[in-house]
């Protein structure tokens, strides 16, 4: 047995030490296979942070409350009947004077203008009342003011900002036949709420129109377990019937159809391409088997075994996998960590994010890396173990 190591270890270091010699061949294989890792990581970066930015969003003391069979906030309507009844739930935690943190809320899509193309998006105006900033976590001004009430003015979310034009602080944006002032720029800790406008809720429901209903409501609860209470009360009065979830539940739903999409487009197309990136490590290492033929011949005929041989070529070829897995995990995190882009999101707005490369995503393109490298290696490895001896010494 000590022999054999021995051997397998010498095998390996002379494959290694020779690799300079054909040393383009084996970087076209590297390259090759960090290009497949390239797009698989982006893929799994880009759905990474959009997940993180929607899921990131939600709080487990936070119930939101849609109309019953809504998905997103779009499509629901509350009316304000119901609203006084969740006011009065059990569960909802009230402020020093006594009132219900409560905030009924109005959700519309307005345009935008992306600044990289300029071309036009859905981008979500939302209409709040007092306790909408206080009911959601991490939310501080990074310029200007809030708005004031009663006002044509909006505060803007940070991520809003770096990705579509004109809603710079003092500028004047035009929503159907209004036109609004931008008195504010607030940050949410990188949440999907950084994607949003905010304007005051009176405002908005008079110039759209909504001044009958609303589309959602955020209640704090007394405490995480309180929601089954909230639930509960909301089973059992028919004049509710209405859909209640912490935004824990409700964000993780949101997520869940797109980050599914983005990973089922990036793991097909990487697959793809690492047949390309497997083509290119068999004719590597076929190439490193016949350019050694008389090196393998003469290992064998001074005692080496098959087994040796076939080990060493095959790991050669899992090295120059795992170079190139580790070079296209650097570049995604290079050209692609943090990288701010937005997305559609359930409710047909704009959700802004960024991608975020985490080690156990870089080790799962690692793993795809060697993974051609084993194939592309095997065949390759079978035929150096099995190379006559007499054939070899002959060439």
């Amino acid at each position: 047995m000590r022999s054999l190591l021995l051997q397998i270890a010498a095998t390996i270091k002379i494959n290694l030490k020779s690799l300079p010699q054909r040393f383009w061949l084996s970087l076209s294989t590297v390259v090759a296979v960090g290009l497949v890792v390239v797009v698989l990581l982006s893929f799994l970066a880009m759905a990474n942070g959009f997940r993180q930015a929607v899921k990131g969003s939600g709080s487990e003391d936070i119930a939101i409350v849609l109309r019953g069979g809504s998905r997103s906030e779009l499509n629901s309507t509350i009316s304000r009947d119901q609203i006084r009844l969740i006011e009065e739930a059990p569960g909802v935690a009230r402020n020093a004077e006594g009132k219900p943190l409560v905030s009924a809320e109005l959700y519309l899509v307005v345009d935008g203008l992306k600044r990289a193309t300029g071309t036009k998006a859905n981008l979500p105006l939302r209409g709040i009342g007092p306790m909408g900033a206080a009911l959601r976590k991490s939310i501080t001004l990074a310029q200007g003011r809030m708005f004031e009430p009663g006002s044509n003015e909006i505060v803007v979310g940070k991520g809003l900002l770096a990705e579509y034009r004109g809603f710079e602080l003092g500028s004047t944006v035009k929503f159907g036949t209004t036109r609004w002032t931008v008195v504010g720029v607030f940050e949410a800790g990188g949440s999907v709420f950084e994607s949003e406008i905010w304007a005051d809720l009176p405002v908005v429901q008079s110039l759209f129109n909504r001044t009958n209903f609303f589309q959602t409501v955020r209640a704090r609860l007394t405490g995480p377990q309180a929601i089954a209470a909230l639930k509960r009360y909301n089973d059992e009065d028919p004049r509710l019937k209405l859909d209640v979830k912490t935004e824990n539940e409700y964000f993780a739903d949101q997520s869940s159809n797109t980050t599914d999409l983005i990973q089922k487009l990036g793991w097909p197309l990487a697959i793809a391409m690492a047949f390309g990136a497997l083509a290119g490590a068999l004719n590597t290492m076929y190439s490193s088997v016949a350019a050694r033929t008389v090196e393998i011949a003469t290992l064998r005929a001074i005692g080496f075994g098959a087994f040796p041989a076939f080990v060493g070529t095959l790991v050669e070829s899992l090295v120059l996998s795992a170079l190139g897995g580790v070079l296209g995990a650097g570049a995604t995190f290079v050209f692609f960590h943090g990288l701010t882009a937005s997305t559609l999101g359930e409710s047909f707005t704009q959700v802004v994010f960024s991608f975020t490369l985490t080690p156990a995503l870089a080790l799962q393109g690692i793993v795809l890396a060697l993974v051609v490298g084993l194939v592309g290696g095997l065949f390759p490895a079978i035929r150096a173990a099995r190379l006559p001896i007499v054939a070899g010494l002959q060439g």
